[in-house]
């Protein structure tokens, strides 16, 4: 067979797609000296065949773009946005949705079967939940505030793998309102000359614009992230959003001094309005305050913690045991069905949340640890508590070693695995399986669509 040697500026001239990865690159194949290169290439989609110019050469791979799409593939569709090429937020954009879930689908599913190690056919794979409502679905949005070339503050979105900041105030992912509270915050802070922050320099006073709101509920909260006390110059701008908007009933200061990529810093203080505001999350109000976690796909989340409800399994007799609880979301979900739910959480914020919550819902049944997951885990293993059920949605990085020993030791019925990422969730899967357990059901829950993330949830039983 004829072998090429790929090099920078090389045009292909016809080369098919026959694949498209989690950050939503096609994937064609070709032959080289060195053997057979697999080339990704932005923007195209499986099915498609296309001219391309390559970029980027590595050993066993190369970037390549798109000169000119030979044969479109039939899943190539136009879902609309200005700035999603310069942005790269949504990277399945350039796709229908059918294929995105299969896409998503297929990439849960590889994550048990290629990391995970799970035979297949060794446990069922439920189809993939998708979203009914694919664009306007976000109830949070941060938007960095930079200065454009001339001067003049605008807000948006960071490019892909940068700092930039791509001017957007019409995100397709987030609610109209938004749109409207970002333009009038926006000529607001130029007509009164609130210098934007400059990350270069660490200059400038407002660093991101933060909208919050309440699917359910409709309340909303504007939070302004500053460098330092912006109090004289952002109370004003409050009351008349406020006017402005009704449903804003919470507007904050948080002051970030530091020169880092974390957004919110430590100190938050009230413009205007409330603290927090309420929403309804599975019949629960939940309050939510700037640094609450709350999942930003309300009516999907729902459904995520509707299938973690049917995973338990619950009769009203088990203990439950939530890891990582955050502000009690997923154990109060449960807590009807449950003779009694303890949830773990670090960070000290979400703990009085989740017991205001708690609180605020009459559950009686329900009490919060805050500790690492790991940490509260060991500590009720020590105590002699066992429960029936231990639910966990650890952040991306999923379970740690203490965590998963621990629950091996306490030797619960059931454990129900919420993931933001199947490759950590498949790894923490595939150690219980090793001690004890096993995989019964899969189901990848599309929380964001057009966007590269998918969440799984997954059901564990005891052999033992």
């Amino acid at each position: 067979m004829f072998k090429i040697k790929l090099s920078k500026n090389d045009i292909i001239e016809k080369l098919e797609i026959t694949d498209v990865t989690a950050e939503g690159n096609g994937v064609g194949h070709i032959d080289t000296e060195d053997g057979r290169a697999a080339v990704f290439v932005s923007g195209a989609v499986t099915g498609d065949v296309i001219r391309c110019r390559i970029v980027k050469v590595q050993k066993s791979l190369c970037y390549g773009i798109i000169l000119e799409i030979i044969t479109p593939s039939a899943d190539r569709a136009d879902r609309g946005c200005d700035v999603k090429s310069s942005c790269g937020g949504c990277v399945f954009r350039h796709i229908s949705y059918e294929a995105e879930l299969k896409i998503k689908e297929n990439i849960v599913k590889n994550a048990f079967l290629r990391l995970g190690k799970f035979p297949e056919g060794s446990f069922e794979l439920l189809p993939i939940l998708g979203c009914e409502e694919t664009d306007g679905y976000r109830n949070k949005a941060q938007y960095p505030v930079a200065a454009d070339k001339d001067g003049k503050a605008v807000c948006g979105f960071y490019a892909q793998r940068s700092h930039r900041v791509v001017p957007c105030t019409d995100c397709r992912l987030q609610p109209p309102v938004f749109s409207e509270i970002l333009k009038f915050s926006m000529e607001y802070v130029n007509r009164k000359r609130v210098s934007p922050y400059n990350e270069q320099t660490g200059t400038g006073l407002l660093r991101h614009i933060f909208i919050r709101r309440g699917y359910h509920s409709g309340e909303i909260a504007v939070c302004f992230v500053v460098r330092k006390n912006a109090e004289r110059e952002l109370r004003p701008l409050s009351t008349e959003l406020m006017k402005k908007f009704p449903d804003i009933k919470s507007v904050t200061m948080n002051i970030n001094p530091k020169n880092t990529n974390v957004i919110m810093g430590e100190e938050l203080r009230t413009l205007a309005g409330a603290d927090v505001i309420t929403d309804i999350m599975c019949g629960n109000k939940i309050i939510i305050s700037p640094r609450s976690f709350y999942q930003v796909n309300t009516p999907q989340a729902e459904r995520l913690y509707s299938l973690a409800k049917e995973f338990a399994a619950l009769t009203g007799d088990e203990d439950v045991l939530d890891l990582y609880c955050g502000a009690g979301t997923i154990g109060l979900s449960l807590a009807d069905k449950a003779r009694h739910v303890t949830g773990a959480e670090i960070i000290p914020e979400a703990v009085s949340a989740a017991r205001q919550n708690a609180e605020n819902n009459q559950t009686d049944n329900a009490d919060f640890i805050c500790a690492d997951s790991g940490q509260a885990a060991k500590q009720l293993l020590d105590s002699g508590r066992k429960p029936d059920v231990i639910v966990t949605d650890p952040p991306r990085k999923g379970c740690d070693a203490l965590t998963l020993d621990s629950i091996v030791k306490m030797s619960p019925r059931r454990v129900v695995m919420i993931s933001c990422n199947p490759a950590t969730a498949a790894r923490d899967c595939r150690y219980l399986e090793d001690n004890g357990y096993r995989l019964v059901k899969v189901r990848a829950v599309d929380m964001f669509p057009a966007a590269g993330h998918v969440e799984c949830a997954a059901v564990m039983i005891s052999e033992t």
